[in-house]
């Protein structure tokens, strides 16, 4: 396998998942065909430019500086664009400005919050399935503060 081809998967696999060290980095790889040796992904990872992030779950990550500076950070974006979110059972409703939800919304899928487990956007609306209803409120409260409120 090329450099080439194997850059593009190990980018597309910080893409999907949250990558917290080379094992587990290297163990999706195995998982997708691609067999390295550490000494070659240590190398392809400096290649790349990876680096070390922390998410709002204080977990740090791998990304691409690229996509990292290409997705806004959700805290920067909700004191701006949050209007209220009320939340029953699984579901929260998270309102916007006009135009911001989905912005937004893939601001709290970038996030990873192992409580979300998807959101649904449309203009200022953004639907936030959670896992678990007892957790709804924590979620909501969570948003809030970001969005200063």
């Amino acid at each position: 396998m090329s450099k080439r081809v194997r850059h593009q998967k190990i980018l597309e696999i910080l893409r999907h998942h949250r990558v917290n060290n080379q094992e587990g980095l290297k163990k999706l790889l195995g998982a997708d065909g691609t067999d390295v040796t550490q000494a070659t992904l240590s190398r392809d990872m400096r290649e790349l430019r990876l680096v070390k992030v922390t998410g709002a779950d204080r977990i740090p990550h791998y990304s691409s500086p690229d996509e990292w500076e290409n997705t806004p950070a959700l805290a920067s974006l909700l004191p701006t664009l949050f209007q209220s979110a009320e939340g029953v059972g699984h579901l929260l409703v998270v309102k916007t400005l006009k135009g911001g939800a989905q912005t937004v919304a893939a601001g709290i899928d970038w996030e990873e919050w192992p409580e979300v487990l998807g959101t649904l956007a449309g203009d200022d609306t953004i639907l936030v399935v959670v896992r678990d209803p007892a957790v709804t409120s924590g979620v909501q409260e969570r948003i809030e503060e970001m969005a200063g409120r």
